[in-house]
């Protein structure tokens, strides 16, 4: 059978995820009343409910005696680590961009990265059924986006398709016709995307997915560059360096085909597929015939720019809510995240309590906390912070800064400005995005941008559209000013009374409810002023056997601040660290012992 081996790429939201969900209905990979969820490829129950692609899976479907592999990739420049290791396994890759905003930073990344790959693209313009869709114009914008990032004639010349996922059809023109469905996509890939390149020799393949499955243990994705490879044959898998990591039997090879992966009985030079079988081979290995003394190269990716402690919890309430613990578990859980994902970076300190986990932004290691939680593990984390720089050549310290495009109404563009400018950005460029809106484009510290896209939801009333992508490393900027207001810290452990909250509601916003057990040195609230302020929130009312003249007050509390994780995480200063566990989110000082932290404010150690 004749094989295609395509990726799609987009920025996030763009319709990535709902493209492959038509396309695998309209090549007859469904049964007519087959009930399919939305979103299939989605299938992470994190994916589901940010309704974002985190992870890159792969899909297949047959047409016209050709069976196209299809991989979905994630939209956000967090998992871009995702992206850059899937340009391996294709050979061609449809672009999708949106008819209204236009390419946008991840598009410019993940195109660029395909581009050096020489991957000749396929431009579908998405969403042309909107009442802003402006399709003419954004694809002059392509045109100058690849005429940018140094295309090549051949990739210059790409074949430009216009539809709408969403409804199911892609068409030569904005207008239609939308009765064909998606067959000018399907036969463009078969024109467009060429054959798999195939090399000679014995069995070869770079590991570009891995996964754990209960049945079959460790399976890695990849695709076979040379040779054939059949169940029970022993290979061997080689590091980027040469050295051999293990020699292994292969228990079973698996191929796409739709959404099930059926077992096979010969893997061949070109296709997409999954082995089982061996224990140690990861993501950028090579897995070989036992006659190769050479592996293969893999492509080199993007270094992490921001970096976070993980701590075994020793609050007072450790080990009350989960059952995973110890630093030991936690170690193994990382370590094993870090060989799936090469955008991760796992170090260990010296005490071996604690562990540097550096990722590509917040979003990533957000998701990887917010995994681990759910399945049992309890750690304190610390505030992210960027992953600095030395300049070999003048010594400098250089940090990473990030070219921010924010989409505005053009009444709140001044605030933006304001806010940006006091985080040390500086602005590139600023125009009219259609619909009294602007695009500000700016090139910002990683640093200032931690915990920005919170507060520009508020100074913007949820209308702007924040999106970054690393840009380059510079010399440091200087300081930038952080939270400007002070907490409001426990002074003792028990349950939180309603009557003493009620109190101390002048101090400033609580972020607990009454009967919330607190511990000494733990942040329940937000003081009004710039220092902490330790309060007493167990205290009860003083019951007399003197009844009062007047009714007792009803004591009614103003709601909370409800802390969510990613809030949390950009929230917390350098002296604070976030307790994780399967059900809480609490906040509190690194240093619970008041006396410890007056002592460390005076001396500074």
């Amino acid at each position: 059978m004749k094989i295609r081996n395509i990726a799609i790429i987009a920025h996030v939201d763009h319709g990535k995820t709902t493209l492959v969900d038509e396309l695998l209905k309209q090549s007859g990979t469904y049964r007519e009343n087959q009930k399919v969820a939305e979103r299939v490829m989605d299938s992470n129950e994190l994916e589901k409910e940010r309704g974002i692609t985190i992870l890159a899976k792969a899909t297949s479907i047959v047409w016209k005696d050709t069976h196209i592999n299809i991989v979905d990739t994630p939209g956000h420049a967090d998992f871009g680590g995702e992206v850059e290791r899937i340009l391996n396994m294709v050979d061609g890759a449809i672009v999708l961009v949106d008819a209204a905003e236009g390419p946008m930073p991840q598009t410019k990344f993940v195109v660029g990265k395909a581009l050096k790959v020489g991957l000749r693209p396929i431009v579908a313009i998405n969403k042309v059924d909107r009442h802003d869709a402006r399709a003419q114009d954004v694809v002059n914008e392509v045109f100058d986006l690849f005429a940018a990032l140094d295309a090549t004639e051949d990739q210059l010349d790409f074949p430009i398709l216009y539809g709408s996922g969403r409804n199911g059809w892609m068409a030569h023109s904005p207008e239609g016709p939308d009765t064909d469905g998606m067959k000018p996509l399907l036969d463009l890939v078969l024109q467009h995307v060429p054959e798999p390149h195939v090399e000679e020799g014995p069995f070869r393949m770079i590991g570009t997915i891995l996964e754990a499955n209960p049945f079959l243990g460790r399976i890695i994705t990849g695709r076979i560059s040379s040779g054939t490879i059949k169940p029970n044959q022993t290979i061997k898998v080689l590091h980027h360096d040469g050295t051999v990591l293990e020699t292994g039997r292969i228990s079973k090879i698996l191929a796409f085909r739709g959404l099930e992966r059926q077992p096979i009985d010969l893997g061949e030079a070109g296709d997409i597929v999954a082995i089982a079988g061996l224990q140690k081979g990861t993501v950028a290995d090579t897995f070989c015939d036992l006659s190769v003394t050479e592996p293969m190269h893999a492509q080199p990716i993007d270094p992490p720019t921001v970096t976070m402690s993980f701590l075994v919890n020793d609050s007072p309430l450790a080990g009350t809510e989960g059952d995973k613990v110890t630093s030991r578990v936690i170690r193994d859980r990382l370590l094993k995240e870090a060989e799936g994902n090469v955008a991760l970076k796992i170090e260990e300190s010296v005490d071996k309590d604690s562990f540097y986990v550096s990722g590509r932004g917040e979003l990533q290691l957000a998701v990887l906390i917010e995994t681990m939680r759910r399945e049992g593990f309890e750690l304190a984390v610390s505030r992210p912070r960027v992953v600095m720089q030395k300049d070999e050549a003048t010594g400098e310290t250089l940090e990473p800064i990030e070219e921010v495009v924010i989409d505005v109404d053009e009444e709140f563009s001044g605030v933006v400005v304001q806010k940006m400018s006091e985080r040390k950005a500086d602005m590139v460029e600023m125009r009219p995005s259609g619909g009294n809106r602007l695009r500000l484009i700016f090139y910002a510290p990683t640093r200032g941008l931690i915990g920005y896209q919170s507060e520009l939801l508020t100074d913007t009333r949820g209308t702007a559209i924040m999106n970054r992508l690393f840009h380059e490393y510079a010399p440091h900027k200087g300081e930038i000013a952080g939270r400007r207001n002070g907490v409001l810290i426990s002074n003792d452990a028990g349950e939180s009374v309603a009557y003493a909250m009620w109190k101390l509601e002048d101090r400033g916003p609580m972020m607990i409810e009454p009967g919330t057990k607190v511990y000494r040195g733990m942040i329940i609230g937000e003081h009004t002023r710039e220092n902490d302020l330790e309060i007493n929130v167990l205290k009860g009312k003083q019951l007399t056997n003197i009844r009062a003249a007047g009714k007792d007050e009803a004591v009614k509390l103003t709601p909370p601040i409800r802390m969510t994780l990613d809030r949390a995480l950009a929230w917390i200063q350098d002296d604070e660290l976030m307790e994780v566990t399967p059900k809480s989110i609490r906040l509190r000082k690194s240093m619970l012992d008041p006396n410890e932290r007056k002592r460390i404010a005076k001396t500074g150690y």
